[in-house]
């Protein structure tokens, strides 16, 4: 790499041009209206979604839970303050990104599909959030947003009826909004405080001086965070947003101040009532990390408000060690022992926090009874740095660890009232290796109304995915924590369609699941396995995209130039004869995923099975525009030992995306000069790669990337090494870096508003003018107030129409070169 090269990537690292502008680099502009796609993918947009199923633990009743399937761009433009890492509506005190559900639906679960009926007593037009069961699972709170604020409203099962609880005035901006008292009679509200201030509008504010940072040596070597406080008026902002006083508010809506103003965020009652965990916000804030790194205190009181212990005080964290795994040396994960009335536990590093530091083990759990007071006593230490802990009884917990650099990770089962005795170690697994993946515990409720392991003596029941390297075959499995010997007790044979295992009850000996197949939309069913395997249907939901039925589709395996086995789900056009063999366009869409060995790269994922739901990202709307789609195609990275997968990124994109079009050319499907890549995220950063460094493509579509990694230094996606461990790494895979080598027509699509941490806008913008200014053929379209998904209903059409008019003048209609 030349010192020119260099010297330009710092430049362009902190957003200045190393050259100066030309006419060439200036943009010419549209003025565009929404547009809407063609009539065949239209009909399958403007669908009603189904809705989200809930039960209770004891199946008497069923919620369903209706939405909009997409906001209005009027919705999106209302005033929004993006503060700390959070997007507020200041009128309203609630996220303004916040996906509501406009209907809420009941019926017995023995009741027959289709018999469920609407909550009375709800307003007109609701706007509902934050759904929260009762401890008896009899009720569930929710909030409901006005023009006005937000309000708690609480709807009771049996009559399904709901009633409002409070005025328009519960603070939703941060978490926690609705918190049950577990005697099920009254909750705890986080309410706007009395002595709420005007907030300042930094448009029209008059600054009283510069904004400066301080660095004083220590390394804070931080994402690329967006929304980020960055003055004194955002800093005041956020703090009058945050605070909240906590109301006690009782099921008749009368109302007690439990405590005063603080910016409260997480809150949690001990399994039996008798004490409240309550974190607040503390200053001083920061301009470089988001608000859940800022200063907390958190603090034990009891269920009346009376003071008992503060048992955390985290300091602002701008600084950790280097790497995923490094943590903070303080308190962390402070939770409530779910098999016990009040008992606290915490994890704690015993390296440092350092992931560099050589340790025989890296964290630590601990536990504190009441009155929470001194250091806790030590339950646990594992090998990795803990990710989860279930609680079953007083003998029997289980905690999972992890490690990214290996991919390791560990299940220990431990007796919690012998922190002598050492763990058992249950699994030891490559966490990426999903043919071995043990799958997930069964939970069941206690006495206490808290979640625990479901357990018949030494048993414990566990739920998985089930892919083989003969397809997907989801099972229930009982393991003795004993012995680790297991059982099989249920596998799906399904090889038509896919069953999805949701929930077992061992008592009953019943599971709940849903199964679908890719013309017959998800339904719930129970399946009793102590009758024969009987099959009792809950939902009877339709199908949407009835144009879609007979669309060929099928999974494909076929192997890269290095051997590694890969996979893709592939369609075909609607009405597409087999026999004929015509040889259509293709439409490839991908998204690059990092893998430490070969074995688990290789692994195929992808169902025929599923249903096939097209969604706004999806490219499957064009089998109905006469194209082929290899969609969710495998782009595996591989960095086996010492190396890392990112040291050969370029070549293994490449790899995979001429294994996958030779794939389906082989099968006589696909007219190879008419193919087109489409990405979004780290895809769209794959895609801008691929027609860099290849001429596998007629076109290429690429949404909301990073195209320029020297303005994310500290790391991507899964790059731990910064830009100055790595520059040739930053360098080579940046396809910016490398603009005067696209010679194929790109698409660039980007949300105004992206939050995503590293792709900013700025990034499809300075890119777009890079390709223009060296003579591509690119376009760049902006999507007005969209984040890094794309919710407005005018966007998503637009984006459609315009993908399509790209793939039709580009792909479809590009000359064929073939002979």
């Amino acid at each position: 790499m030349s010192a020119l090269y260099r010297y330009c990537c710092f430049l362009i690292a902190l957003g200045m041009a190393p050259f100066a502008p030309t006419a060439t680099c200036v943009r010419a502009q549209q003025n565009l209206e929404y547009q809407t796609p063609p009539e065949e993918i239209l009909d399958l947009v403007d669908v009603p979604l189904a809705p989200a199923v809930l039960m209770d633990h004891e199946r008497r009743h069923m919620v369903l839970l209706y939405r909009e399937p997409y906001a209005t761009i009027a919705e999106l433009s209302k005033t929004e303050l993006r503060l700390a890492g959070l997007r507020i509506d200041p009128t309203t005190n609630i996220g303004s990104r916040t996906t509501y559900y406009t209907d809420v639906k009941v019926r017995a679960v023995n009741g027959a599909p289709g018999t469920e009926v609407s909550l009375t007593g709800l307003p007109d037009q609701p706007r509902l959030a934050n759904l929260s069961w009762s401890p008896d699972q009899r009720k569930i709170a929710m909030t409901h947003t006005t023009e006005q604020g937000v309000e708690v409203w609480v709807a009771d099962l049996e009559t399904a009826a709901a009633h409002r609880l409070t005025e328009p005035r519960v603070n939703a901006n941060l978490r926690d909004v609705i918190n049950w008292d577990e005697d099920g009679k009254s909750l705890l509200v986080k309410m706007l405080p009395p002595d709420r201030q005007p907030l300042i509008d930094a448009r029209n504010s008059v600054p009283s001086g510069p904004t400066v940072s301080v660095a004083d040596g220590e390394k804070a070597q931080n994402r690329t965070y967006q929304d980020l406080l960055s003055n004194p008026n955002d800093e005041y902002n956020f703090e009058q947003l945050a605070r909240s006083v906590l109301q006690r508010v009782s099921l008749d809506g009368t109302a007690t101040e439990f405590l005063g103003a603080a910016m409260y965020d997480g809150i949690t009652f001990s399994p039996d009532g008798t004490y409240v965990m309550v974190e607040t916000i503390e200053r001083p804030f920061s301009y470089i990390v988001p608000y859940y790194r800022f200063p907390t205190t958190t603090t034990v009181y009891t269920r009346n408000g009376a003071r008992v212990q503060t048992v955390a005080e985290l300091p602002l964290t701008e600084v950790l060690p280097q790497g995923f795994m490094a943590t903070t040396t303080e308190r962390r994960n402070l939770q409530w022992r779910t098999d016990r009335p009040a008992t606290l536990v915490y994890v704690q590093a015993l390296d440092g926090g350092d992931p560099e530091r050589e340790a025989e083990y890296r964290d630590a759990v601990y536990q504190l009874e009441a009155p929470f007071a001194g250091e806790g006593t030590k339950l646990l230490q594992v090998t990795n740095r803990l990710s989860g802990l279930h609680w079953g009884d007083e003998e029997t917990a289980v905690a999972y660890d992890r490690w990214f650099d290996t991919r390791n990770s560990k299940v220990y089962v431990f007796d919690p009232s012998a922190p002598e005795a050492a763990p058992r170690v249950l699994f030891d697994l490559n966490y990426q290796d999903r043919y071995a993946d043990p799958g997930d515990f069964v939970t069941t409720r206690n006495r206490y109304g808290s979640e625990v392991l479901a357990l018949e003596g030494d048993r414990a029941f566990l739920i998985g995915d089930g892919y083989t390297p003969e397809g997907q075959f989801p099972f229930l499995n009982a393991v003795d924590l004993g012995s680790g010997n297991t059982e099989n007790l249920y596998t799906s044979a399904y090889t038509d369609k896919l069953e999805e295992l949701s929930d077992y009850d061992p008592e009953t000996d019943r599971l709940l699941v849903r199964i679908e197949s890719p013309v017959e939309y998800p339904n719930y069913y129970f399946r009793d396995l102590d009758g024969g395997d009987q099959l009792t249907r809950l939902t009877a939901f339709p199908n949407p995209f009835q144009s879609l039925q007979d669309v060929h589709k099928e999974v494909i395996t076929y192997r890269r130039d290095d051997g590694l086995e890969l996979s893709g789900t592939l369609y075909l056009p609607v009405g597409y004869d087999t026999t004929r063999r015509e040889q259509v366009p293709l439409i490839l869409w991908a998204y690059p995923r990092e893998f430490k060995d070969k074995a688990s790269a290789a692994q195929s994922t992808s169902n025929p099975n599923e249903f096939t739901y097209p969604s706004y990202g999806s490219p499957v709307y064009w089998v109905t525009r006469g194209y082929a789609v290899l969609d969710d195609a495998a782009f595996p990275i591989v960095g086996e030992g010492e190396e890392e997968p990112n040291d050969s990124f370029r070549s293994q994109l490449v790899a995979n995306a001429k294994a996958a079009i030779e794939a389906v050319d082989r099968m006589g499907y696909i007219d190879r000069e008419r193919v087109a890549v489409g990405g979004h995220s780290y895809g769209a950063f794959m895609v801008a790669n691929l027609l860099s460094h290849s001429d596998l493509f007629a076109a290429g579509i690429a949404r909301s990337g990073a195209y320029n990694r020297t303005l994310t230094p500290f790391g991507f996606q899964s790059e731990q090494r910064n830009y100055w461990e790595a520059p040739e790494v930053y360098y080579g895979m940046s396809p910016f870096m490398h603009a005067e080598k696209m010679k194929t027509p790109l698409l660039l699509i980007h949300g105004e508003a992206d939050n995503n941490s590293g792709t900013y806008p700025l990034q499809s913008e300075r890119y777009f003018n890079a390709l223009k200014g060296l003579g591509a053929t690119v376009r760049l379209v902006m999507l007005p107030k969209e984040s890094h998904g794309y919710r407005a209903k005018e966007s998503i059409l637009h984006l459609l129409w315009e993908q399509d008019q790209w793939l039709e003048k580009h792909v479809k209609n590009k000359e064929s070169m073939r002979r």
